[in-house]
């Protein structure tokens, strides 16, 4: 539910407005003059602040200047009944969304809400959709199993709670995908959905990533900056791989998990976030708690709503669907015709033990598309992949097939697909990455812009 701020010293109008507003399904909160409504800011987010201009204690572009030192991304409405065009222009320079003169249509204050949160949306939609663009992207949750039927029952359950979900399974499963149907099956599906790779960023990096930071709170913050909590507000953020954490962050995690409130990095206020939080896991963690690695009172503001994703190998039956579903995807991303498997291959994808789960079926189809000279895929097709040492499959060829191969196509998947796997055994850190590789920085660079991989630090 979106959340909006009324501030306007006539009663009536603050009355007039929160009735309208309420009665279109949004969250509001009211305040009688400016320093009433900065109090309010400093403590709350709010996606829209609808303020008079003319106020006592402090006027509409006092809060105006407030919002948007305490929350950028929020959207500011200016009301008046005393308009004149140097406040106008001043509102606007200010980063005023609309300026509104009194007396007003409610019809008209209707429109001009939607599109302010409607703005709103897409301004938090692109900042996430640039983040997006730099992850690789998940798989598609494919499944007929009895195991997987379960896993989807449980996630029409928890959806629209508003508990703590979390996730647990081997890598490679499709944990963030769980998470994002969670997501969309709730009431908070209009609101953004926020990914966060905890064990990507180093502890000051994850801080200020999740909480966000004030201006000059460390070299380099050359400004405010919302955190990815703030950005969620309203909707749900994702917390993989919750294991990697630290002692230290998982105490600033449990606090605004339980308390429902944060602080930004160098700032000396707490703020308050409606959030639903999902983490996902691929440790063990009451085997973490017994070793003294993860707190326990955290695993249990976690752990509310569990939900375990079997291994790809415990649901052998849902190997074929996802198989014929990525010689799709990469038979129409390469120009080739859409390849099918025989019998004798799909039975030994079946039997292969799958340590890499969906993810590694996912590169392997990708290699054999990029090989095959034509249907159907053969076992004798898989089993220079899928016997040979994870090392040696990865970066030589099987024999060259009677009607040759496309050569480039196949050294720029296998290349892509060990820059990838580079990155990540490197925690995303670009130059470790490179010295895996054995490349230069230059050439490291290079080989990612090529193949348009984004995300990282160097």
């Amino acid at each position: 539910m979106e959340k909006i701020l009324i501030v306007d010293d006539e009663r009536s109008m603050r009355d007039v407005l929160s009735i309208m507003l309420r009665r279109a399904g949004y969250g509001v909160m009211v305040a009688s003059d400016g320093e009433e409504a900065i109090a309010h800011i400093d403590k709350e987010l709010f996606d829209l602040v609808i303020t008079d201009l003319k106020m006592p204690k402090a006027g509409g572009l006092d809060v105006l200047r407030a919002v948007k030192e305490s929350a950028p991304e929020s959207v500011v409405l200016i009301i008046t009944a005393f308009a004149s065009t140097e406040s106008a222009v001043e509102a606007m320079k200010l980063g005023a969304y609309d300026y509104l003169t009194k007396p007003f249509q409610v019809d008209e204050v209707q429109l001009i809400v939607r599109n302010a949160l409607e703005k709103r949306r897409l301004t938090t939609e692109n900042m996430l959709l640039k983040r997006e663009v730099a992850r690789p992207s998940p798989t598609q949750i494919i499944g007929e199993s009895e195991s997987m039927r379960k896993v989807f029952e449980m996630v029409r359950k928890v959806a629209d709670t508003k508990s703590n979900v979390l996730i647990s399974g081997e890598s490679g499963t499709g944990k963030e995908l769980i998470a994002r149907a969670i997501h969309n099956n709730s009431g908070r599906s209009r609101l953004p959905f926020v990914t966060v790779n905890c064990s990507a960023l180093p502890e000051p990096l994850l801080e200020s990533e999740l909480f966000g930071h004030m201006k000059g709170a460390f070299t380099g913050a050359v400004s405010n900056k919302a955190g990815l909590f703030e950005v969620a507000n309203g909707g749900s953020i994702f917390l993989d791989e919750i294991g990697e954490t630290t002692p230290t962050m998982q105490v600033k995690l449990l606090r605004v998990i339980q308390e429902r409130e944060f602080r930004r990095v160098g700032g000396t206020r707490d703020m308050k976030v409606d959030v639903r939080v999902i983490a996902a896991t691929n440790k063990d963690l009451e085997k973490a708690i017994a070793d003294g690695s993860f707190r326990e009172d955290l695993y249990y503001r976690l752990d509310v709503l569990p939900i375990l994703l079997p291994p790809l190998r415990q649901r052998a039956e849902d190997i074929p669907l996802l198989a014929q579903h990525f010689l799709e995807r990469f038979a129409h991303a390469s120009g080739k015709p859409v390849l099918s498997l025989s019998p004798e291959a799909t039975q030994a994808l079946m039997a292969h033990e799958w340590k890499g789960n969906v993810r590694e079926l996912e590169n392997l189809i990708e290699r054999v598309v990029a090989f095959a000279a034509g249907p159907p895929i053969t076992e004798a097709d898989l089993e220079g992949w899928l016997h040979r040492p994870a090392a040696v499959a990865s970066t030589t060829p099987t024999d060259l097939p009677p009607d040759g191969v496309d050569l480039e196509g196949v050294i720029n998947s296998i290349e892509k697909d060990l820059l990838l796997k580079a990155l990540e055994k490197a925690k995303w850190v670009k130059k470790k990455a490179a010295t895996l590789l054995r490349l230069n920085a230059r050439s490291f660079r290079y080989r990612l812009e090529k193949y348009a991989i984004k995300g990282g630090r160097d």
